[in-house]
């Protein structure tokens, strides 16, 4: 699901990462870009009792709910990993035993985001199981060397059959890429959700 704000009459598009609240509050997380449309003014000039005009959320079925019991695979490249981590938050509040899987891509260990969230469930169990890929610099002495996602991590850091509903999100490319290998490996398409974003952080 996805936030819009309307500001000097264009359209910046932001995910929610927070589970559902009772209070009505939602958490959004901005990475900020040097040459941002919106992204410089949001994280660095708005302050506590600014007003912004929302409009949304848009997007009606990449969310996850509390009835849901199947395996979840999620599949992050970089900030997509936003509208997975409310997912992921979402089962968490349901104290539910959904079992999930991420596979999160990015470019070297210091870009990961939520990484103290994100290591603590995984340390929790086996029902949060994260796998990261790292696209350009890895941690000293990982198991792979850098590089994107293939079919061979596909079958290691992801659920190993066709059950579990899946979901991507980041850039267009990526999320192409992911998913014709998620395909490949024989998940079901039509259990394949996918949100990607181009160059300047629009969604698709």
């Amino acid at each position: 699901m996805s936030l819009t704000y309307d500001f000097w009459n264009s359209h910046p598009h932001y995910s929610i990462a927070s589970a559902p609240s009772s209070d009505g509050r939602i958490e959004i997380t901005v990475e900020r870009l040097p040459n941002g449309e919106f992204s410089p003014y949001l994280t660095q000039e708005v302050m506590v009792g600014d007003e912004l005009e929302v409009r949304g959320p848009i997007g009606r079925w990449f969310v996850w709910r509390p009835e849901q019991v199947m395996p979840i695979q999620l599949v992050a490249g970089g900030s997509g990993i936003v509208p997975l981590m409310a997912k992921i938050r979402s089962r968490t509040s349901a104290s539910s035993t959904a079992p999930f899987r991420l596979l999160y891509s990015v470019r070297e260990p210091g870009a990961i985001f939520y990484r103290d969230e994100l290591g603590a469930l995984s340390s929790q169990g086996d029902l949060v199981v994260v796998t990261y890929a790292y696209t350009r610099i890895t941690p000293k002495n990982w198991p792979r060397p850098a590089g994107r996602i293939d079919a061979e991590l596909i079958a290691s850091g992801t659920w190993p059959n066709a059950r579990p509903s899946s979901c991507a999100c980041g850039p267009t490319s990526f999320v192409e890429h992911t998913t014709d290998l998620l395909i490949a490996a024989g998940r079901d398409r039509k259990r394949t959700r996918t949100e990607r974003f181009g160059a300047t952080g629009e969604r698709k």
